[in-house]
């Protein structure tokens, strides 16, 4: 088909889009052969007897005028009078600044990126930039003294680092930037002309007497700690605090931050690479850097001009938003205890985990061939495709969901099929040890440092939303404890010295004590005032009667709503969790918040200041931002409206536990205690300590944390001790 007969195509088929009709049931493929045949719409109108089909030609006959008239809405009018300016038609310079807002508005980063390379020659920009300038680089003991006499007089140490080492143990300084006032000193580390110069750094920044800002504090206080320095005492971290203003942005690196906070022109210099000649050098994966010490400098002295240009912004906004006593008082001195916690670890017993994963490749082993003998053949267990034709066509199960590509076999599917057959219970047993093993019996030893006989995790505080610490390398928070394998896991986890042993901490029901405490429920706080089983007295309430006759199903029911209540449980879900019908599990939550009007009037109040503000606040004050929350009442609540009031109690939960640590360690710090604390699992902490210590350390621990913060409901400690994390006894 030629480019002059489109139009006349078009005006065949038409256009559902644009609302040209064309001629009812004629689709392209005989478009195309009326037109190969005749030449033309207006040819093929006038030989409408001549076309093959009876139909066809009665269609062109009867829409003759509307194939005409739908020639001419898609035909391009060529006879309107136009003026054509072509000297603003011609190609101007891109305006760099906008395109680079727009792309990062749009999240395109490449593009983003190419604009910060184009306002890298930017006057303007670099103008920005003039003060402070670089005023020398440092590579010997005698000018670092030199230079910190001048330093050592400001309030504000602005600091930026290039790390090198993967663990904890092995964080060293190669480069440094650092500025106060007009004042500005680069530190290369990298070949010191004075090999104490990396020591003398670090003492220097151990000792400043001001405030060190920079835009990750942790990996500095571990290198400052594997040189067996002092951590300093005043940090202004710039990621926490971003975190703080928006816990739930994607990222809080310096480059993210500066994309909220600094000027266009600043960032966009900053973060542009000096010269193609240099960006070469610093991502050829051909071979080394030419120049490693010019990047790791180069490196840091543009983090540290987008450091001085987002500072004011972040500490202005936790001034305007009420957030600097969150900061100053609990995220601040954080830093230090999770630094000292990271650096200490916690010792793993390799041979055990070893053990244990020998066992269970025996207990995989024997359950493939049990799998195999149910299935009446051999097959890939792990492949979804295979299972589903060994359960859906072999043993004709039925398919209980879809998806895009056939019939599932997740877990939910399996669960309900195991009531129905064996096979899939073996497959979810299988599946639990296949994934225990890899993620934890085998990964565990891997990760433990060779020196030490620890694994040295990170605990982060600007990942979760809610202001709990997250873990990583490896996540000790999900360390399995719902199956008896699982929490075999936790038998490796051992004191790393003789005659010493494991405490642990875990505050009893504390979301569950947070929520009577801000709905003021009296129900509620009379359970705990009185140190009732709150379950037990939530299913006597709900089921109207006495506490003592409360079964351990009634029970299990008022637990699963508790806590539903608190994590946005809808009656889909409780029905699930508990093997009941979803009108019964409805019914319950309407009698739960009838019974106790205080949760339900809480959680209204919740929502309307969140629906307000815009924001979720926890009992401190740490905020998340929330939209969408609609005018709703009892269990219809949507995701913003589940978030906002779990942030608020676990939010709240999380603020506990902070401010505990830092009380327990200030009492361990002015005490000669053996002892250290070594993890945070949510609501619980974990110590190792020496035997002869523990008599008087446990009572200290528990005191501290009960002591935390005061609520109108008693907090409650259990404690326990033990030879590991699994075989602990209770402590009075």
């Amino acid at each position: 088909m030629r480019p002059d007969q489109v139009v006349d195509f078009q005006s065949l088929v038409g256009d559902a889009v644009d609302n040209v009709p064309g001629i009812p049931k004629i689709g392209p493929k005989t478009a195309r052969t009326l037109i190969e045949q005749f030449g033309t719409l207006d040819h093929i109108l006038a030989n409408a007897d001549k076309v093959s089909g009876k139909k066809l030609a009665e269609s062109l006959v009867t829409f003759a005028d509307q194939a005409r008239m739908s020639r001419e809405l898609v035909r391009l009018r060529t006879d309107l009078p136009l003026t054509v300016d072509f000297e603003s038609a011609k190609i101007n310079h891109p305006d760099h600044k906008a395109l680079f807002d727009l792309f990062t508005l749009l999240g395109f980063r490449r593009y983003a990126s190419q604009m910060r390379e184009s306002l890298a020659g930017d006057d303007d920009a670099q103008s920005v930039l003039a003060a402070p300038s670089v005023t020398g680089i440092i590579r010997n003991v005698a000018a670092l003294a030199a230079a910190f006499r001048g330093l050592d007089q400001c309030p504000d140490l602005f600091a930026e680092f290039s790390i090198s080492g993967t663990g904890v143990r092995q964080r060293r300084l190669t480069a440094a930037a650092l500025s106060a006032g007009t004042q500005t000193v680069t530190v290369d580390l990298t070949h010191p002309a004075d090999l104490g110069l990396h020591e003398a750094l670090l003492s220097r920044l151990s000792s400043f007497p001001g405030r060190i800002i920079t835009s990750s504090a942790k990996p500095l206080c571990h290198a400052l700690l594997a040189s067996g320095k002092s951590l300093p005492g005043h940090l202004f971290d710039a990621s926490i605090a971003d975190y703080l203003l928006d816990a739930g942005a994607r990222s809080h690196d310096l480059s993210e931050i500066a994309d909220r906070h600094a000027a266009d022109s600043v960032r966009a210099t900053a973060l542009a690479s000096p010269s193609k000649a240099r960006q070469k050098t610093m991502f050829d994966d051909d071979g080394p850097a030419a120049d490693p010490s010019g990047d790791a400098i180069s490196r840091c002295e543009q983090q540290l001009r987008l450091l001085t240009a987002v500072t004011n912004g972040l500490q202005t906004g936790l001034e305007e938003d009420n957030l600097n006593d969150l900061y100053q008082k609990l995220e601040e001195p954080l830093i230090r205890v999770l630094a000292r916690m990271e650096f200490t670890g916690i010792s793993i017993d390799v041979d055990e985990l070893r053990r244990q994963s020998a066992a269970s490749a025996e207990v995989i082993e024997r359950l493939t061939g049990q799998i195999y003998a149910d299935a009446g053949r051999t097959f890939n267990i792990d492949s979804p495709k295979q299972l589903a034709t060994v359960l859906f066509t072999d043993l004709k199960l039925p398919i209980l969901k879809k998806t895009q590509t056939g019939a599932s076999t997740d877990q939910e599917v399996l669960a309900e099929l195991a009531q129905l057959h064996p096979l899939p219970a073996k497959i979810i047993e299988r599946r639990h040890l296949i994934k225990l093993k890899g993620t934890y019996l085998d990964a565990l030893p891997e990760l433990v440092h060779p020196r030490t006989g620890r694994i040295h995790a990170m605990f982060h505080q600007t990942v979760a939303s809610t202001g709990r610490l997250s873990s990583s390398e490896p996540n000790l928070q999900n360390i399995p404890i719902r199956t008896p394998e699982g929490r075999q896991v936790r038998r490796a986890f051992r004191p790393g010295r003789p005659d010493w042993m494991l405490v642990c901490a875990d505050y009893s029901q504390i979301e569950l004590r947070i929520l009577a405490h801000f709905s003021r429920d009296d129900a509620l706080l009379d359970a705990f005032r009185q140190g009732i089983d709150v379950h037990a007295a939530v299913a006597g309430e709900v089921f109207g009667i006495a506490v003592g006759d409360v079964s351990s199903d009634q029970r299990r029911v008022a637990k699963a709503v508790n806590f539903g209540v608190i994590y946005g449980q809808t009656p889909w879900g409780l029905a699930a969790a508990l093997g009941i019908d979803k009108s019964e599990a409805a019914l319950f939550i309407d009698n739960y918040f009838a019974k106790y009007s205080g949760v339900a009037r809480f959680c209204e109040e919740v929502l309307t200041e969140t629906a307000r503000t815009g924001y979720a606040r926890t009992i401190l004050n740490r905020r998340r931002a929330i939209t969408g929350i609609r005018k709703v009442t009892g269990i219809n609540r949507g995701m913003p409206e589940r978030t906002a009031i779990n942030t608020v109690i676990q939010g709240s939960a999380a603020d506990l536990i902070k401010k505990a640590m830092l009380d327990v360690d200030d009492a361990l710090s002015s005490r000669s205690f053996r002892a250290a604390m070594l993890m945070q699992i949510h609501d619980e902490l974990v110590f190792e300590c020496h035997r002869d210590d523990a008599v008087a350390l446990i009572p200290l621990i528990r005191q501290q944390m009960q002591s935390a913060m005061s609520l109108d409901v008693p907090l409650v400690v259990d404690v326990t001790q033990g030879p590991n994390w699994l075989d602990q006894q209770d402590v009075a």
